[in-house]
């Protein structure tokens, strides 16, 4: 594929130059740093992106994920979830993974119980994922430290158990942001946590640090690791980032297949928020968006892109929307400098991100292209989806 956008619609478009950028700057902050960088697979598991991207390993939330790390990318394999079955502590046993962190002391128990007569037992790095019970997120479903959340365990509990076995621990509150929140956060930890630092070989400092961001403060980042590697110089520290890993690395391509009015224009794509992009309605947030008939598949609009405004911002606002019969199938409303056109095609920034990893066949609706830009104007498809994968999901 050579011509400007030769590809059927809807479509996920990975830009590989872009990935290479994300990973020369997570590499530079990892050796200044001082931190391991992994791979977070929960936002981003395309496998034909992997030989563009950096990291030491990655983190998994399932087997699925973790055996998809093995093979997949190498490096050391780390694993979390809220809660792990005996069937799938077996078979992350069985796959040999490094790095398990357990979400409660019951799971640590049930753990430390298979593992002593498993052949691989003796060789996983144990850890405990602590709630530091700080919160930096300003969305109530992504913050791990608000009031009743499941993930991580509290100081107080932590009192008259046993931790031989235990040789690391793991937190994660944050949720795209920048570095001064990664600082306070550790604050919070030393404050709390601090009498169990001197016993740890190892602490996973989680996901969330947006390090690829343009206004984000590596320096800050870098220095805060610094020092606390020279408070605990025996503690290896890993940061387990997935959106900074594909942050603005990625594109999503949908065309106008209508324009109704009511109360204002509304435009239905071959696209759905619902069924392609979910994170559009459950965070929810309104993905930037441009139109561009000379566009060559990079990550971010040119100078030529028509960049959508804020609604009313511009002379011309509509709402984007879904095919699907779900009513609150919506992306946002935009403004443009001129009047949406059946056949037009618009391009959704940062879309690698939280959106391949989440798509789903409600309506029968087909899941989208993916695609590989190698170079502009040169894509591969790497991806397609047809009837057997929505028949045979069910």
């Amino acid at each position: 594929m050579t011509s400007p956008e030769p590809f059927a619609t809807p479509a996920f478009v990975i830009d590989t130059l872009a990935l290479q950028r994300n990973a020369m700057i997570l590499t530079e902050v990892a050796q200044r740093s001082g931190a391991h960088m992994l791979l977070a697979l929960k936002a981003f598991s395309t496998t034909a992106a992997f030989p563009y991207m950096k990291a030491e390993g990655t983190c998994a939330s399932s087997v699925h994920e973790a055996r998809l790390g093995m093979e997949c990318f190498g490096g050391e394999q780390h694993a979390f979830a809220a809660a792990f079955s005996i069937a799938d502590m077996n078979a992350l046993l069985d796959l040999g993974i490094h790095h398990i962190t357990l979400n409660s002391f019951a799971q640590l128990r049930q753990w430390q119980k298979l593992a002593a007569n498993h052949p691989n037992g003796a060789k996983v790095q144990v850890g405990l994922r602590i709630n530091p019970e700080h919160s930096e997120g300003q969305v109530p479903i992504y913050d791990p430290c608000a009031p009743h959340s499941r993930l991580g365990i509290k100081r107080d509990a932590f009192d008259g158990e046993d931790l031989t076995g235990v040789t690391g621990l793991h937190c994660h509150n944050l949720c795209e942001q920048n570095s001064d929140c990664f600082a306070r956060t550790l604050v919070a930890i030393e404050e709390k946590f601090g009498d169990l630092l001197p016993q740890i070989q190892w602490f996973n400092f989680g996901g969330g640090h947006h390090i690829t961001r343009e206004d984000y403060d590596r320096t800050l980042l870098i220095q805060t690791l610094q020092a606390f590697h020279q408070r605990y110089p025996h503690i290896k520290m890993y940061l387990e980032p997935g959106e900074a890993h594909v942050l603005n690395a990625g594109t999503f391509v949908a065309t106008v297949l209508d324009i109704v009015d009511n109360a204002g224009p509304i435009a239905i794509l071959d696209a759905s928020a619902a069924c392609h992009t979910p994170d559009v309605i459950e965070m929810p947030y309104r993905p930037r968006a441009f139109i561009d008939h000379h566009w060559s598949g990079e990550a971010t609009p040119t100078t030529s892109a028509l960049c959508a405004g804020e609604a009313n911002q511009k002379s011309y606002t509509v709402r984007l929307t879904g095919p699907s019969c779900l009513a609150g199938d919506i992306f946002g409303d935009y403004s443009f400098d001129r009047p949406l056109h059946v056949g037009d095609r618009i391009i959704f920034e940062d879309m690698a991100l939280y959106t391949m990893v989440k798509t789903n066949t409600f309506n029968g609706i087909a899941l989208p292209d993916i695609l590989l830009r190698t170079n502009p104007n040169v894509y591969t498809r790497v991806k397609h989806f047809g009837y057997e994968d929505f028949r045979s999901r069910l």
